[in-house]
């Protein structure tokens, strides 16, 4: 896709009397190039997501783990505002928290989080931003675009606009109410926060410009 933009951008430059017809070839191309990608896309997210959700919903550890994690974002957001994008990722040991604050103040939200999460505070493992909203809406999105495909037997890009727009819509609520139920546990009691490393997951480089930290809260249960 790249390579064929770079091609329709240097024939515009070098023969500027093609630029009207290819622009009609190249709305062509997308008219008919996208609904093809999103189906297959629709495809792929439809066989993978739910495998996804059920192995975070099994795994009673990573889910407390999720929680906190969600946890420790919210009150970071408190602190410094939301203006400041925080992201995490859970595993079975911990999790990891990538922002602008330094891993002491991360480590302070954390047991923040935690503290409030044992006192009953269970919204704060939920998270408008978490990975589990994004996999529903684009599940959702993929659900309305094949339904209509199969329904109405035509690929069409309005299809996809009206399957995104649906999912965008409803996604949200459903992402909440699936952390809720499957992905997240405020169930913590009795959980430990260890300390507190400055690294990134395996394979994820930890910059250092833009005053961007990653650091990994290490958990006990």
């Amino acid at each position: 896709m790249g390579f064929a933009l770079l091609m329709f951008l240097l024939l515009i430059i070098l023969f500027p009397p093609l630029i009207f017809p290819l622009l009609v070839m190249f709305g062509v191309f997308l008219l008919v190039f996208i609904p093809f990608k999103f189906a297959f896309n629709s495809i792929v997210i439809l066989l993978s997501a739910p495998g996804q959700i059920f192995q975070i919903a099994t795994n009673k550890i990573l889910r407390k783990n999720h929680a906190l994690e969600h946890a420790t974002i919210n009150v970071l957001e408190e602190k410094y505002g939301r203006g400041l994008f925080f992201s995490g990722l859970a595993r079975e040991d911990g999790f990891f928290i990538r922002g602008s604050a330094n891993p002491i103040e991360v480590e302070e939200a954390a047991r923040e989080g935690l503290l409030r999460l044992q006192r009953g505070e269970k919204n704060l493992a939920v998270h408008t931003r978490c990975g589990t909203t994004i996999l529903v809406v684009n599940l959702l999105s993929s659900i309305v675009f094949l339904a209509i495909l199969f329904g109405l037997g035509a690929f069409s890009l309005l299809y996809v606009i009206l399957a995104i727009l649906l999912a965008n819509l409803a996604g949200p609520s459903l992402g909440v109410f699936f952390q809720r139920l499957f992905t997240t546990s405020p169930k913590v009691k009795g959980m430990v926060i260890k300390g507190v490393e400055s690294r990134s997951p395996q394979g994820v480089p930890s910059p250092g410009w833009f005053f961007i930290n990653t650091a990994f809260l290490r958990t006990l249960k």
